[in-house]
Parts: C-alpha cells; sequence; structure tokens
C-alpha cells in the first residue's frame, strides 16, 4: 500500500514522500480501513514544524481522521461488518491507504455522507460537542465567544450553539469570513484584524461578562478571553496554533508570556476556570467517551443540527497546496484530502 510521511520538518513542498508499505494488521480491539479520504488538522501544521510534542519521529506518518470502508477487524469488535462505510479517528497514520482505528472511536456511516463531512464529524464536531456539551456546558441565553469561528470546529460550536440558543460573538482574520459568520447565524461577528475584539465585547455586554469562551489559539487571546469572562465563566483551550508558525526564540518566548499566569485562588475568587482539551489524549485513554460523543455528533447530523463546511478538497498529489491552504488562515471548514 502507499503512504505519505513526513521526512523532514519545514516547508510543506518538502515535507512529504510518499513510501509503500506493509499493510497493517488490526489486533483484537482494531479495525483496518481502506481509507477514501483524511482531513486535515492544525495539529498536522504544528507536527510538520516539529512542534506537536506526542507526534512520532521522523519518519512520521500523520493523520488524525479517516473515511472509509471497514477491510478487516479484531474478534472483540462486534458492531461491524466486512465493507461497512465509516469515520474514525486515528492516532496518527491517516496518511495512508489503509489505516487502523480502535473500535471505539470508529463509527459507521452513511455511503451518501460526502468524504469531507465525514471526516469533519470524526474530528471538528466531535471536539465542538465535547467542548461545548461536556466541559462547558452551555445553556440558553448564555453568552460565548468563539475564536477562530470561520474554522471546522469554529463551524461546529457555532452550529451547536444556536440549537442551545446561545448569543454568539465569533472572532475572525477577513472580510469574507466576516460573511461566513453572518450567514452562518452569528449575532456578533468580529474581524480581529481590524477591531479590538475586548472593546467591542465589553460595549455590548457590560460588567457581567461572557459565560463561556472557546479559544484554539492561545497567546495573549486567551489571557484578554479569561479577563471578559463573568461569574460562573469558563474558558476552554484547545490549541496552540499562535505557536506553530515559525518564529524565532524570541518571539516564542513572548507568545507563552502572553497567555498569562493563573493561580487556584483567583478561579476562586471570581467563580470562573480555565480547562483544556486533547482531543488524541481522550480518545487513546478514554475512546468510550468519544465513542458516545460520536453517535450523538452522527444523530445530530440526520437531524439537521450539525451540517460541517467543507472548505477544501484535494487529491493526494496535492497534499503540499493543502497544507499551505490551511496554515495560511484563509481557509474555512474542513480540508480533506483524497486518495
Amino acid at each position: 500500500m502507499k503512504a505519505v510521511y513526513l521526512i523532514k520538518y519545514g516547508p510543506a513542498e518538502t515535507a512529504f514522500e510518499i513510501r509503500g508499505m506493509k499493510k497493517p494488521e488490526p489486533n483484537s480491539n482494531q479495525v483496518l480501513i481502506k481509507v477514501e479520504a483524511f482531513g486535515l488538522n492544525f495539529a498536522d501544521i504544528a507536527a510538520r514544524y516539529g512542534k506537536y510534542r506526542g507526534a512520532p519521529p521522523l519518519p512520521a506518518l500523520l493523520g488524525y481522521d479517516v473515511v472509509g470502508t471497514v477491510e478487516k477487524f479484531g474478534t472483540n469488535v462486534l458492531n461491524l461488518n466486512l465493507g461497512d462505510r465509516v469515520t474514525a479517528l486515528t492516532h496518527f497514520g491517516g496518511y495512508a491507504e489503509y489505516a487502523l482505528a480502535e473500535k471505539g472511536v470508529v463509527h459507521e456511516i452513511p455511503k451518501t455522507i460526502p468524504s469531507g463531512v465525514a471526516v469533519a464529524l470524526a474530528t471538528q464536531s466531535c471536539a465542538a460537542y465535547y467542548l461545548s456539551n461536556r466541559l462547558t456546558n452551555i445553556q440558553e441565553n448564555e453568552k460565548i465567544l468563539i475564536h477562530a469561528a470561520a474554522g471546522g470546529v469554529g463551524t461546529a460550536l457555532i452550529q451547536l450553539a444556536l440549537h442551545k440558543k446561545c448569543i454568539i460573538f465569533g472572532t475572525c482574520s477577513s472580510h469574507e469570513k466576516m460573511e461566513y459568520l453572518k450567514k452562518n447565524g452569528v449575532n456578533h461577528p468580529l474581524n480581529h484584524t481590524e477591531t479590538d475584539f475586548t472593546k467591542t465585547i465589553r460595549k455590548l455586554i457590560g460588567d457581567k461578562g461572557l459565560d463561556v469562551v472557546f479559544n484554539p489559539i492561545g497567546g495573549k487571546s486567551l489571557k484578554q478571553g479569561y479577563r471578559l469572562l463573568g461569574a460562573g465563566g469558563r474558558l476552554a483551550s484547545y490549541g496552540v496554533s499562535s505557536l506553530n508558525s515559525k518564529k524565532n526564540i524570541f518571539k516564542k518566548l513572548k507568545d507563552l508570556w502572553q497567555f498569562g499566569i493563573y493561580h487556584p485562588i483567583q478561579f476562586l475568587r471570581n467563580s470562573n476556570g480555565i480547562i483544556g482539551m486533547n482531543m488524541l489524549k481522550i480518545a487513546e485513554k478514554k475512546p468510550e467517551k468519544i465513542a458516545k460523543v460520536m453517535q450523538e455528533v452522527i444523530q445530530l447530523y440526520e437531524e439537521g443540527v450539525l451540517n460541517p463546511h467543507v472548505g477544501g478538497e484535494y487529491p493526494i498529489d496535492r497534499l503540499a497546496e493543502a497544507h499551505k491552504f490551511l496554515e495560511s488562515r484563509k481557509s474555512m471548514g474542513k480540508i480533506v484530502v483524497k486518495w
């Protein structure tokens, strides 16, 4: 079979190489999937620059979500059949014609679901659901701020927040994304490249503060978001994309310092807090939690609550172009690569 290996850290054009490898064998709890497409995530960008600490050493086989058909499965897999079309989370290994996934994070899907939608349901939609319905438990009329709201997770968070009848503030970085947010129902779209989002939000909500902030960026924006929280407020941090771009050591240290320093006493005093989420870690350590989330996400898709936006589809020979597009921060929704 063919697989795309990360062979060198740095620019996408020189980072990858297609190689032949032996088809993997599933253990008793795994499913072997014949991959029709895999998705890209910002973790892929971090790994390409050597900044994702959990990634395997070079040459590395990346990939965290796939869609395809069941080729083979272990003896403990009782809910799937050969040929079933599935979406799945992979603990690396998704950039290949065949990929392994643990049974708890593989879910059968209708054959009519497009590839890009299917992989978005596995990662972005599951992440958004876990963030909003498990970690922060958003409620009707709560005021929430979604950073990178035009991205895959951001889009899913918007849809889930609209379903809960929340008041939504969403940040983005261009006029095109502003229009995208308006079209998707965001009450207060904010272009952070042109506006101080903290001043705008504070002017709109006063001293009561936000109820929830979703932040995949880190750096200065995390500290700003925490300061906007009111009593009972929750800040969910699920990424550090501010550290992914190429920067010298001094700029990296500046970014880290801008995260801020926090102490449990201030959480007690203000009755608010910060919680982090790493989907790969949850899927690895507690796959039963993700299995339940995937079931609920698929159901919400079938009910029309969730409808992932696919922002780009690329053939495998244009993987570098797909990486560059995601890294440019011009993309909206999910980026998918097809074999």
